[in-house]
Formats: structure tokens, C-alpha cells, sequence
């Protein structure tokens, strides 16, 4: 059961002006409904819902209409009232789809009428000149053109003011988009706008070509032909406009080959037109003179990159690929298209631009599949499976089929499909069991490791083809291995898919070859029984994956297969109860109910009245050990198919037997499921219940007496009721002063769902309102939940009373009402951080009291009778702006005591607390609908002066050099004296007064606190909150620095809140919020000041917080000056960092401290779907910083930048954007890496860490070479081909520096780095011969590394090597390494040599074993000679090999060697080596 709010169908209604009325009350009649009484009655309704329905009410009337009443002036007036109104409807109202449908049905004698009326009405449409209102004529148009019969003749009526006004639109909108650029909200607009203008004029000419076509085209002069030419010359722009939106660009290329295919003679050169252009060949002779001077720039211009795609879409989407007759130039066409896309895709790195081209060459594999149709042999032999250019896209599907986005591997499945699909259409006829092609592809994916995501879509699409039979028959191991990959999260959506795929198919295959139903007990033995095993004794991940993703599918394909599943657990569920770790049979058991009883397989009813499920049976689940089985026997009494399903009385007492021992669970996950489950039942509850009520109603009171034997309604109903107050007696009878977080937790979030679900709106019959079950004890019960310690606890007491406010209100006298705000105010200056929190939701509550400000709020500040004069403000409003007043004044008055004694601040009234409740008070605030803008004006200027003061005395302390720990602890006198005189002498960076001496308040606490009284104190209640106990105080440095961070923090946090009040039109209308541009420009100078300079991380990354929300903003605002200074604050700090001025107070260490945050926050808020500039220009010069420096240089600047972008990299925000700037960043962290600095080589090392993890992916398993985070070589040089080079002379560098015949210890820097890059890579079956780059030229410095004096070195070059040699190439390569081996009498036996030898053998043939899942005579004949050759080397496993390291690497290579040998016998491989080389491996002396 999926939980859907339904959602209110709101309807804009239309409304007829004074003229329009006056015309229809003039033809209306009284005593009969005519039109136009009809019409009349319709436009004087205020809802869209009713006029759809009064309308609906005239269609009838019109259909009867004949020729007469075309004379009628009656008739013409509604018409052209309509067609007025069809005008004035925007395009999405379903009013303008009921419009359409009525003068669809017009009768044809009235089409004449009616196409008068609306040619009248377009014109006064097509002569708006305002830009900002194209977009509603454009949608207009479009609307005409859409399956409606009277526009379609209407534009063609008007077909050349239409087509000028279609040109004008796209000049227009492109000018006024280039006055407006860096605006991006009014870009984004024009955008669409834009978008639409194209689309519009590619509907004109595809459903209008009867108007452009013939004697009109021989005229060069013509309007027509004048504007058609403008409109191709425009579309070359925009498709050639890279500043432009993606998908502007790609509907360009969309209009380019439409127009020209519209425009272009002899047709049949079309193809070989587009075909040189998407070459580069310039063939101006052959080309029509208007093209030459309307694409002059496309024929001249060599294209760029991001250009092509948008021209192959535009071909392979406009030009008609199923024609027969398309002839050599077309199949030339289709070649040269997908020879373009291959060769672009190795450029093109953005993420953009990789979705697109990989949604091109889908598409071009669809148009593959239609040119087939033609039956040319020469395309056929060019499409085969075997032929180039399908080589060349598998290696594009093998390449992209683990692609870190979605849209990408989704399309890359398609492609496969299709590629298939092409060889399956041209071997039509043949066995594709026994196709070679068919064959190899099984072959190669069932040998790749089950952990390559692409493998299982690849095998899903083969099985399509080739059936499931035939892949078990190579190995019937196959479905249980797929099961085992379902532990693993990410790996079990893709297994799902390809287990549902295959037993599917399967089952047709069984079906239709096995007439009767003989095959089902097959067919379980393989799908079923597997399952059934994983869930009694498989791991908790893996059972619940399985649950979750397996179990369902396969009940769909198979619903019987339910009562043979439970035939099975129940024979074994008394015996097998599961356990902590294990589910057991029982478990089992009540994971497959539930799940048949949620996709609608099994009605519980009946199950447990046949006694096929007992109710000690559910019991036993919903106590069980294994928290998961609770979870499952809870779903199965709460998930149904249907959401009216009635509650049974029988479930209703299980689900007060589990409350009664679930509540307190403490596993997080397990309450959250808990919660949503019950969440699910309250729902099923509350809409059964207005079934019931709806029964109850209609049911006649004869029915009633004939059902009085079974359930009544009523009856059911009461049953809900009483059993939905024993849920909340019980829910809070768990919430006693004392109780645990996980029962608070689950009380309250089940107790907040129960308020939301049941308070149904008005006109619903209330089953139960929670209100009712509410006394003062149970208030007073929520209230004392704000005590916990942990924040979820608060929101959610907080959440509850909102829902309840008005009766706890009603259950609470002005007396407690009293003490809790004293409560609230005493807790917000607290020294515990957490007290100031559960104020801020107290007084948050409180604000909603009518009467606070009379009970409360007049105690402590001076009432303002302006406030009650305003009438229209609400209470919540008056009592907020109070609140706050009187927080202002307390933290006010606490800013100017701190200023005498911060250490006195920080131990009796730390300022974040107030400062905290202000923000919390603001953030509930509807800030569009206050009333009090005066006062709120004044409050907002005080609040950032405010926080201005308290930064600047809180500032020095998380901006010092170290700021954790410069105040002197010791209570001892004459030790404070000493450490007075260490300080003097020290002379520490910062100069602050409490930084100068040794703090002690014992002594110096009481005259301190008669210097403070004698000012008079302001309206405050610190004070009065200080007894003598907290005068007598130590303060840690510690506690100073928490109150200042923590005070920077919320001072960044309210300064974040206050700048999400600027509005929007801040430019044109400054007064009208309630914060000015200048203040909003304070802000963020204060921010860029505080992030720079602070060191303190806890201080920074608030900060960052606050100043995110500010660049949020500024990005979406319209006032010029604020949308700038991000661009701005980027460009002055980059040349702070690259000037390295001595005067700057960047900070160098700490990781540069708060700079990277500071430069984070100005990208992630750029907007993602724009070009990203600034990310652009910011990645720019700072690889251009990071990269190594001359030695006279100061390396500062290198350090920032290497900090900076090791956090960019990590962000998150920034996705797929930041992934074509990885290889320079990989670059740029190897070179540093090998800077004498030792700051630099820091952060080179941060840098590269990051960027490992944004290469691979996060790891998943402790093991350092899981092959989770790994991939191929292939894809790792296709999506970073700049490495390539780079990695190849750095590693041939690297073995030069090692490779020393003395054994020296010479280690390049940068050798760990390289070796660790290689060994994330893996060797990938699938490699063949089309790729453009070798990995051949890696493998001898590789080899050469493995030589290395270092263990570690040697054992990573092992692994390194791996993926670098064909598995063709192994044997030859394993063989050469042994032959390199010393002789026991060779006079220099170097053992680093050895060793590092012998791993690179051990890893080798490790993975080349491994990747063999079928064994033929190549490889038996390579086994046996690598066999062959080893022996040759026997000594080094023996006793004249002193060196046992390498003694033992040898005895590795041969069990691993005699492990893989007894595997193969298994499947009966007889290997012709002998019995003496057997002996060798399994006898060996040593």
C-alpha cells in the first residue's frame, strides 16, 4: 500500500468584462435556455469546476445547430465571445481543453462563423509587442495547432502574419536576452520563451506544409519565403550560440534540417548536404545560392564540439529513416552520423553534454533499426554484429555502462537493446542460440565479475534474445550466484531486474513447450528454493534486499507459487524459530505474507480462518529476536493492496500486543519503520471508516436487518474508536518522566501522525480527533518532553502541541502559562548549549497565546498601545515581535557586560542563547503576509547591529592564531602569576586584554559584579538568574570558546534568516522589504570577513551556514549590484590568494581555514542548470595556481589552492559539474606531491584522497582492494583521456628513478600515488580492438616498478599490472616474467627482484584464473605451458632459496595454480601436462 495525499484539482476560472456581459444579457432569455443564456450564466461563476460543467451543458446545444443558425446574431456574438475567452485561457487550464472540445463538435455550417471570430481574435493577438507577453500568444498558437480544426484554419487564414510574427518574436527575445545577460531568473525566462518560439515555428511548418509548398518557393521575393529564410538564418544562430540553454540548442538543430528539408531542391541532395556538413567539407559549388547566404556561417565556420551533437540529433530525428528509397547517400548519412557520435564521445566530458550524446546515439540505433527496413545488403553487411561500426558502439556500451549518472547507463542499456535488436533483424532466420555473434557476447559478460554494474542490464537484454535455457545451460549455478550479490545495496536493484527478466522468460519458455503444468516443481526447484534458503539462514542485508526487491517480482510472475512457499516455512517453522542473526523459517514466513498481502496476492481474512496462520504464530513474529521478522509480522496486519481494506478486530488487538513491547526499539531504522507502518494503518483506518460511513448512510433499513448477522458498520466503527484511544493511552503512558529516547522517539512521531491523519477536513465524518483524548496531565506530559536532551525529541513534542495548540492552550491557566515563559526565558541564557534550544521551542509554542503579552510579556517590557491599534496583525505576529524585543534588549544589555569580561559572559550568561531563540522565533514568521512593517523595519536594523556587536566581542577569540586553549587554567595564585609572566613574553599574535592575563573569578568575581550594578539595568533578566552559587566559578578555555563560536555561530545563522527577507524586486522596489540592499551588502561583507579570517573550524563552518543561505539568494535576485557580488567576492579573493600579499590575513595552515568554505559557497549556489561560469573561471585559475611553482615563488598561493580544491572536489553540490576538471586536478595533486615543501605535499595528499574518492566512489568495504571501487582500464582513460599521457611519462620517470642495479633505496615521490591509481583499475573481458588507446605502454615501467627496495611498492606493482595486460596476453607475459627469473647458480640473485616478480605472476594468472568460467583448448594449451615454465623455477620454493619472503610468494603461485587445476577437473578438464608437472604442484619438498 503506497501512501498518496490526493491532491485538489484547482481550476482558474474566466471572467467576461462589462461589454461582454451587456452583449449576452442582451440575447439571453428568460423562460428558455438559449447560448447565450447559457454562456452568460457560465461567465457570471466564480469556480473553474462549475464553468467546466456549464459548459459541458452547451455543447449538445450547439451540435444541434444547422445553417439558420449561422445567420443568427446571436450565434456570432457567443462565438466571438469564445473565442475571446479561448485567447484569454492559459494554455494548461483545462478550461481551454473543454473550449476546444465544444468548437471541435461545431456543426459544419457554422465553421465559416467561427473561423471569422477567431481570425478576429488572433490578429489583435499577433499585434502584442510587449516581449514579455510572446510567451502567451506562443502558447496560443501552439494550442490552435494542437488537434483543434478551427485554429489549424485559422492560422492558415493568417499563415504570413503568423510566420512574421514568429520571426520577429525569436530577434526580438534573442536582443532582449543579450540586455539581460547575468540575470539568470529573467534569462531562464526568455529562455523558455525562446523554446517555445522555435517549437511553435516547427509546428507551423510540419502541420502546415500545404502552405509553403510549391509556386510559393519559386519566388525568392516573397514575404513567405523572406520570412522562412530569416527563421533558418536564426536557428543557425541559436544552434551555433553556446551561451544559450542545451536544450534551445538541440530544438535548433531540430529546426535547422526541418526548414531546410522544407526549403531544400532537389530533395534527394539533402542527405548528402548534411553528411559534408557534419564532416567539415565545404562544398560551396554543389550548394544553393540562399543557403550560401542564410548558413553562411555553418558552411564556413569549422564546428565545434558541443555543435555536432545538436546537428546529428536534428538529422536523425527530421529526415525519414524508414523511406526504401533513401539510397546510397542516406545509408552514407547514417555511417557518418554515428562515426561523428563515436569520435565526440571521447571529447566530450560534461556531464550535459555526455547525457545528450548518449540520448543521440540511442537514438541513432533506432534509426539503424528503421533504415533496415529498406533490405539493402550493403547496409546490412555494414550493421552486422561483427562489422566495425557495432564494434564501436559496444565498446561505447562497455565503456559507459557504469557511468556515475543514471540518464547515461539508462541509455546505454537501450543501446545494447538495440544493438542486438540490429543483428537479430539481419541474421533473421538463423539459430541465434548457435550465432557466433550472440555466442561471444554470452561468453565475455558471464565471465565478468558480478560486481559490474553493466553486466546484469547487458545480460537481461541478451536473455531477451537468446532465452534463459540457454544461459543455464552454460552454468546452472547462475541464479544463486545472482542472489548472493544482493547483499550488496547498490548491486540489488540491478540483480532484481535481471533475476525478474530470466525467471520470466524462463516460465514462457516452460509454458510454451510443456503442454500441462509438469514444469512448475522445475521451475521452483531453480527460482524459488534458492530464495527460500537465502531467507531462513542469509544475512539481515541480504534477506531484506531481497524482501524488498526480489520477493515482489517474483510473486507478480507468480502468484501460486505463494502456497508452495508457505507448504515450505510452515514444515519447518516450529523447528526453525530463527534467531538475533537469522530469520528462520518463521521469519521467512512472514516476510512472504506480508509481501503477497501488499502487491495483493493474499486476503488475511481468510488465511487465518482456514487456519493456514495462526494467531500465536503472528504473535511469535511480532516478539521475535531478529528485529527485522517484528518488522515484517507488523507489515503484514498494516500493508494492504487496497487503503479501504477494513481494519479486523483480531488485527487491532496484535497491534496492541506489539506496542506493548516495540516501543522502546533501539535501532533507529527499526523505529522508523515502525512509525511509517502504523502511519499506513491510521490511513487505512481513517479511509475505511468513511466507506463504512457512506454504507451506513445508503443502506436502506431492510438491508440493515438482513445483515444484522454480520459486521455492522456502525459496530466497525466504534471498534475504531475505542481502539484508537487505547493506541494513545498506551502511547502515552510510555512517555513517563524518565523514559528513554527510542520510546520517546516512537511515541511521538506515531502520536503526530495519529493528529495529522484524523484531522480531516471540513464535510468528513470525524471517526476520532485526538483533541478529545487531551487533559492537562497529558499537556503537561508534551511540555516536559522539551527536557530531552536530544533535538528530534523536542521537534517532535513541538510538532505535536502545534497540531493540539488551542486545546493545550484551553488546559493551561495564566499561571503556568507564566512559568513556563519565566522557564523559557531562564533557559535562554543558560550555560548548557541544549537549554537554549528547548527555549527557543517553548517561547515558539508560546507565541500563539492570545493572551501573553497581557500575562507574560508585560512583566518585562514596556507595552506599546500601537500594537493592539492594529487590528489586522495576528496574535502570533504581536507576541513574535514582542518576544523578540525583549530578547534584543537582554542580549543587548549581556553584549555591553561582555565587553568588560568575556570570561564573566561565557560562565553566567553566554549570549547565543538569546540570540538563538530570535532566530528560531523569526524562522516561524510568514514573512509575506506581516502586517507591523514599521515596527519589524526598526527590529530587523537592531537585530544586524546586534550581531554586529556581539561578533566584534566574541571575534578575537575564533580568530587567534589558536584559539582553542590560549586562557590559563590553573587556580592556583602564584601559577597564574607565572604563566602572566609566559604570556608577556611569548607576545602572542592576538593582543586582547583576557588573552594578556590569567583569569581567576574567585577573587575577582564580587568586585566585578558591583562594577556592573552600578549601571542601572535595562529591561533583563540575567540578573536576577545569577545566584552566589554560579559567582564562584572557574572558567576553562574551553568554555570561552564555546560561548564565542557558538555565538558566531548563531550570529551567522540569524544574519542568514535576515537576508531571506530582501524581496525579490529588490532593485525596482527597495522599501517594500524588510531589509535594505545596503544592509544586505553589510551582511556579506561581514561573512566574507568572518570566514576569511577565522580559524576556529567550528566558527567558519557556521559561518558558512549563514552565508550560504545570503549567495542563495543573491543568485535569484534581480537587483544587478547583488547579483554581481558573488562573481565579484570570487574574483577578489582568487587574486588575494594568487598576490600573496605579506600583509594578507589569509590563514596558511589549518587547511586554509575558512577560505575553501568561503569559495564553496559562492559555486554550489550558482545555479546547476545554467553554464556555469563561475565554477569555470574559479576551477581555472586555480589549477593554474596548484600547479608546481618556481623555487623563488612562494609556495602560499599553491597551498590555498590545493586546499581549495580538494574541497570542491568533495562537494557534493557541485555533481557531475565538477567531474571534466578531475585530471587536472589529479595532475596537479601528483606534481605537488613532489614540491620540497612539506605544506604543499600535505595538501596534495588531501587533495588526491578526495579525488580517489570522486574517481571511484565512495569505499564500501574495509578492504583496500575491494573490487566494489574499482574500474576498468578502458573507461578510466575514456573519461579522463588527458591522463593517459600524463600517468604514462610520470610512471616511466618513476621506474627510471627506481630501477637501480645496486638495490639502492631510491623512491620517487610520486611512486605510491601512480601505483595506487593503476591498482584501482581492473581488466575488463570485454576489451577488444577498438580502442584508441593501448595499454600495452604501460606494462615494462610497471614491471620495472615491481623491482622496487620497497615491500609495499612491489606489492602494489603487482596488483598495478594486472589490468594493463590483455587477457590474450597473459599467458606470454606470465611466461616472460618466469623466464627473468634467476637460476639457483646465477651469480647475482637479487630477492627484491624475485619477489616483486612473483606477485606480479601470482596476480596475473590470479585474475586471468578467475575471468575463465569456460575452458577450451587455448586455454589448456596456455595453462599448460605457463605450468611448464614455472617448474623451470622449482628451486625458489625449496631450501637453497634463503629468502623465505620470496619462498613463500612461489608456494602462493602453486596452490593458487593447483586450486584452479582442481576446479577445472570438476568440470572434467583433462589436461595433457603430465603426472610429473601435477606432482610438482601438489608435492612439493620444501
Amino acid at each position: 500500500m503506497v501512501l498518496k495525499k490526493k491532491k485538489e484539482i484547482q481550476v482558474d476560472a474566466f471572467f467576461l468584462d462589462h461589454q461582454q456581459l451587456e452583449k449576452l444579457q442582451k440575447f439571453s432569455k428568460a423562460d428558455e435556455q438559449n447560448l447565450a443564456s447559457l454562456l452568460l450564466h457560465c461567465g457570471q461563476l466564480n469556480n473553474g469546476i462549475q464553468q467546466i460543467q456549464c459548459i459541458k451543458q452547451i455543447m449538445p446545444l450547439v451540435k444541434m445547430m444547422d445553417q439558420n443558425s449561422a445567420c443568427d446574431p446571436m450565434v456570432k456574438a457567443c462565438l466571438d465571445i469564445l473565442g475571446e475567452t479561448y485567447f484569454s485561457l492559459d494554455m494548461k487550464n483545462p478550461l481551454k481543453k473543454v473550449l476546444t472540445s465544444l468548437l471541435n463538435g461545431l456543426p459544419e455550417p457554422l465553421m465559416p462563423l467561427a473561423v471569422q471570430s477567431f481570425v478576429r481574435c488572433l490578429k489583435e493577438e499577433l499585434k502584442i509587442t510587449d516581449i514579455y507577453l510572446y510567451r502567451k500568444v506562443l502558447d496560443n498558437l501552439a494550442s490552435c495547432m494542437e488537434d483543434f480544426s478551427l485554429g489549424k484554419a485559422s492560422i492558415k487564414n493568417l499563415f504570413e502574419e503568423v510566420l512574421q510574427f514568429l520571426q520577429k518574436s525569436l530577434l526580438d527575445i534573442q536582443e532582449e536576452n543579450r540586455k539581460n545577460s547575468g540575470n539568470r531568473v529573467v534569462q531562464t525566462q526568455l529562455m523558455h520563451d525562446l523554446l517555445m518560439a522555435i517549437k511553435v515555428s516547427m509546428m507551423l511548418v510540419q502541420k502546415l506544409q500545404e502552405n509553403i509548398q510549391g509556386s510559393l518557393w519559386k519566388n525568392h521575393e516573397s514575404c513567405i519565403w523572406q520570412s522562412m529564410c530569416s527563421l533558418l538564418k536564426s536557428s543557425i544562430s541559436f544552434l551555433m550560440d553556446e551561451t544559450l540553454m542545451q536544450t534551445v540548442q538541440t530544438t535548433s538543430g531540430l529546426a535547422f534540417i526541418l526548414f531546410t528539408k522544407a526549403m531544400y531542391e532537389p530533395a534527394e541532395e539533402l542527405r548528402s548536404l548534411v553528411s559534408d556538413l557534419l564532416l567539415g567539407l565545404k562544398k560551396h559549388a554543389g550548394m544553393p545560392a540562399w543557403f550560401v547566404r542564410n548558413c553562411g556561417t555553418l558552411c564556413t565556420e569549422e564546428l565545434s564540439d558541443s555543435v555536432l551533437p545538436f546537428l546529428c540529433h536534428g538529422a536523425l530525428a527530421m529526415l525519414d529513416w524508414k523511406n526504401s528509397n533513401m539510397g546510397e547517400s542516406g545509408e552514407k548519412l547514417l555511417l557518418d552520423i554515428a562515426s561523428v557520435l563515436l569520435s565526440l564521445s571521447s571529447e566530450l566530458k560534461e556531464s550535459s553534454m555526455a547525457i545528450c550524446l548518449s540520448r543521440i546515439v540511442a537514438i541513432w540505433t533506432n534509426s539503424a533499426l528503421a533504415a533496415l527496413d529498406s533490405d539493402s545488403p550493403d547496409l546490412k553487411i555494414k550493421l552486422n554484429g561483427n562489422s566495425e561500426v557495432i564494434g564501436k558502439l559496444l565498446e561505447y556500451v562497455y565503456t559507459h555502462w557504469e557511468h556515475p549518472l543514471d540518464v547515461v547507463r539508462h541509455q546505454t542499456k537501450l543501446i545494447f537493446r538495440n544493438l542486438l535488436q540490429i543483428h537479430q533483424t539481419i541474421v533473421t532466420g538463423c539459430n541465434l542460440k548457435s550465432d557466433p555473434f550472440f555466442a561471444r557476447l554470452t561468453k565475455h559478460l558471464l565471465s565478468l565479475e558480478w560486481h559490474v554494474k553493466g553486466k546484469y542490464a547487458c545480460l537481461g537484454c541478451l536473455v531477451e534474445c537468446v532465452g534463459t535455457e540457454s544461459i543455464l545451460q552454460l552454468d546452472r549455478t547462475i541464479p544463486g550466484q545472482i542472489l548472493d550479490m544482493m547483499n550488496d545495496q547498490s548491486l540489488a536493484p540491478y540483480a532484481s531486474d535481471l533475476l525478474e527478466t530470466m525467471f520470466t522468460n524462463h516460465k514462457v519458455q516452460f509454458t510454451s513447450s510443456f503442454k500441462e503444468s509438469s514444469w512448475i516443481d522445475q521451475w521452483h526447484d531453480i527460482w524459488v528454493s534458492p530464495l527460500l534458503l537465502i531467507l531462513c539462514e542469509g544475512n539481515h542485508d541480504q534477506t531484506t534486499y531481497i524482501i524488498d526487491y526480489y520477493l515482489p517480482k517474483l510473486l507478480k510472475c507468480s502468484p501460486d507459487s505463494l502456497s508452495y512457499m508457505m507448504r515450505i516455512l510452515q514444515a519447518s517453522a516450529d523447528a526453525n524459530l530463527g534467531s538475533c542473526s537469522t530469520r528462520g523459517a518463521l521469519g521467512a514466513l512472514m516476510a512472504c505474507l506480508r509481501t503477497a498481502r501488499a502487491h495483493g496476492h493474499l486476503e488475511l481474512s481468510s488465511v487465518m480462518s482456514n487456519g493456514l496462520v495462526s494467531t500465536e504464530c503472528i504473535k511469535q513474529g511480532l516478539v521475535h529476536q531478529h528485529n527485522q521478522v517484528c518488522i515484517d509480522a507488523l507489515g503484514l496486519l498494516c500493508e494492504t493492496h487496497r487503503s479501504t481494506e477494513i481494519v479486523s478486530k483480531e488485527e487491532m488487538h496484535l497491534i496492541l500486543f506489539f506496542l506493548e513491547y516495540n516501543l522502546n526499539s533501539q535501532s533507529p531504522s527499526v523505529r522508523q519503520q515502525i512509525c511509517s507502518l502504523l502511519r499506513k494503518l491510521f490511513c487505512r483506518i481513517q479511509e475505511s471508516s468513511q466507506v463504512l460511513y457512506k454504507l451506513e448512510q445508503n443502506k436502506t433499513k431492510q438491508e440493515l436487518l438482513e445483515d444484522s448477522t454480520k459486521r455492522h458498520p456502525s459496530g466497525i466503527l466504534q471498534q475504531y474508536k475505542d481502539f484508537m484511544s487505547s493506541v494513545c493511552d498506551r502511547l502515552f503512558e510510555a512517555l513517563f518522566p524518565g523514559s528513554s529516547h527510542p520510546t520517546r522517539f516512537s511515541a511521538l512521531t506515531i502520536l503526530g501522525s495519529v493528529a495529522e491523519i484524523f484531522s480531516v477536513p471540513k464535510g468528513q465524518v470525524h471517526i476520532f480527533k485526538l483533541d478529545q483524548e487531551m487533559d492537562s496531565s497529558r499537556v503537561q506530559t508534551l511540555i516536559q518532553c522539551f527536557a530531552s536532551t536530544f533535538e528530534e525529541v523536542k521537534v517532535l513534542a513541538f510538532e505535536l502541541l502545534m497540531k493540539l495548540r488551542d486545546v493545550a492552550f484551553s488546559l493551561q491557566d495564566s499561571e503556568n502559562i507564566d512559568l513556563l515563559f519565566q522557564a523559557a526565558m531562564d533557559l535562554s541564557t543558560s550555560t548548557k548549549p541544549y537549554d537554549c534550544v528547548t527555549a527557543s521551542y517553548l517561547l515558539n509554542i508560546l507565541v500563539y497565546h492570545k493572551e501573553l503579552q497581557h500575562t507574560c510579556l508585560g512583566k518585562w517590557i514596556e507595552h506599546t498601545p500601537q500594537m493592539d491599534e492594529n487590528t489586522s496583525a495576528s496574535t502570533m505576529e504581536k507576541n513574535t515581535l514582542a518576544v523578540i524585543k525583549l530578547l534584543l534588549v537582554n542580549v543587548e544589555e549581556e553584549i555591553f557586560q561582555a565587553k568588560n569580561s568575556l570570561l564573566q559572559a561565557a560562565a553566567s550568561f553566554p549570549m547565543y542563547g538569546r540570540v538563538h531563540c530570535i532566530t528560531g522565533a523569526l524562522q516561524q514568521l510568514p514573512f509575506n503576509n506581516l502586517m507591523l512593517m514599521t515596527e519589524w523595519k526598526q527590529m530587523v536594523a537592531r537585530l544586524i547591529l546586534m550581531s554586529y556587536e556581539l561578533s566584534a566581542v566574541v571575534s578575537p577569540v575564533v580568530q587567534s592564531s589558536s584559539p582553542e586553549g590560549l586562557i590559563p587554567m590553573d587556580n592556583d595564585a602564584e601559577t597564574a602569576d607565572r604563566l602572566q609572566m609566559i604570556l608577556h613574553e611569548i607576545q602572542p599574535q592576538d593582543t586582547n586584554d583576557y588573552f594578556m592575563q590569567a583569569k581567576i573569578l574567585k577573587e575577582h568575581c564580587k568586585i566585578e559584579s558591583e562594577k556592573l550594578a552600578v549601571r542601572k539595568p535595562m529591561e533583563n533578566i540575567c540578573t536576577e538568574m545569577r545566584g552566589k552559587e554560579r559567582q564562584m566559578c572557574d572558567v576553562t578555555a574551553q568554555m570561552v570558546l564555546v560561548c564565542c563560536w557558538r555565538s558566531m555561530k548563531e550570529v551567522s545563522l540569524l544574519l542568514g534568516t535576515l537576508c531571506k527577507l530582501l524581496p525579490t524586486q529588490a532593485a525596482s522596489e527597495p522599501s517594500d522589504g524588510l531589509i535594505t540592499v545596503d544592509q544586505v551588502k553589510n551582511i556579506g561583507e561581514y561573512f566574507k570577513h568572518h570566514l576569511l579570517q577565522s580559524r576556529h573550524r567550528g566558527a567558519f563552518e557556521l559561518a558558512y551556514a549563514g552565508f550560504v543561505q545570503l549567495t542563495e539568494m543573491l543568485s535569484r535576485c534581480n537587483s544587478r549590484s547583488l547579483r554581481e557580488m558573488p562573481e565579484q567576492w570570487l574574483s577578489c579573493v582568487l587574486e588575494e590568494i594568487k598576490s600573496c600579499d605579506p600583509s594578507s590575513t589569509l590563514c596558511a595552515t589549518r587547511r586554509s581555514a575558512g577560505i575553501p568554505f568561503y569559495i564553496q559557497a559562492l559555486l554550489a549556489s550558482e545555479p546547476k542548470k545554467g553554464k556555469t561560469d563561475l565554477l569555470k573561471m574559479a576551477m581555472k585559475k586555480l589549477l593554474s595556481l596548484a600547479a608546481p611553482l618556481n623555487e623563488s615563488s612562494s609556495v602560499i598561493p599553491q597551498v590555498h589552492a590545493l586546499n581549495i580544491l580538494r574541497a570542491l572536489y568533495r562537494d557534493t553540490r557541485l555533481g557531475e559539474n565538477i567531474m571534466p576538471y578531475v585530471a587536472d586536478g589529479i595532475q596537479a595533486a601528483i606534481l605537488g606531491f613532489m614540491s620540497p615543501v612539506w605544506a604543499v605535499r600535505n595538501s596534495s595528499t588531501l587533495l588526491f584522497s578526495a579525488l580517489i574518492t570522486r574517481i571511484f566512489g565512495v569505499k564500501r568495504e574495509k578492504d583496500e582492494n575491494s573490487k566494489k571501487n574499482r574500474m576498468t582500464g578502458r573507461e578510466f582513460f575514456s573519461r579522463f583521456p588527458s591522463l593517459y599521457p600524463f600517468l604514462l611519462k610520470q610512471l616511466e620517470v618513476v621506474a627510471n628513478t627506481s630501477n637501480s642495479e645496486a638495490e639502492e633505496l631510491k623512491i620517487h615521490p610520486s611512486l605510491f600515488l601512480l601505483l595506487l591509481i593503476l591498482g584501482k583499475l581492473y581488466p575488463s573481458p570485454m576489451d577488444g580492438t577498438y580502442s584508441a588507446l593501448s595499454m600495452a605502454p604501460f606494462v615494462p615501467f610497471i614491471i620495472r616498478c615491481g623491482h622496487s627496495p620497497v615491500y609495499r611498492s612491489r606489492e602494489m606493482s603487482g596488483r598495478a599490472l594486472v589490468p594493463f595486460v590483455m587477457v590474450n596476453e597473459v599467458p606470454r607475459t606470465v611466461m616472460s616474467l618466469v623466464r627473468g627469473l634467476p637460476d639457483c647458480t646465477s651469480p647475482c640473485i637479487r630477492q627484491n627482484y624475485i619477489h616483486g616478480t612473483l606477485l606480479q605472476v601470482f596476480h596475473l594468472l590470479q585474475s586471468y584464473l578467475e575471468s575463465k568460467q569456460f575452458v577450451n583448448s587455448d586455454f589448456q594449451q596456455g595453462l599448460g605451458d605457463i605450468i611448464t615454465c614455472i617448474g623451470t623455477k622449482l628451486w625458489l620454493a625449496k631450501r637453497p632459496n634463503p629468502c623465505l619472503v620470496t619462498r613463500a610468494a612461489y608456494l602462493d603461485v602453486l596452490v593458487m595454480l593447483s586450486t584452479h587445476l582442481g576446479k577445472f577437473q570438476k568440470q572434467e578438464l583433462v589436461l595433457e601436462t603430465g603426472d610429473e608437472k601435477n606432482g610438482m604442484l601438489l608435492h612439493v619438498k620444501v
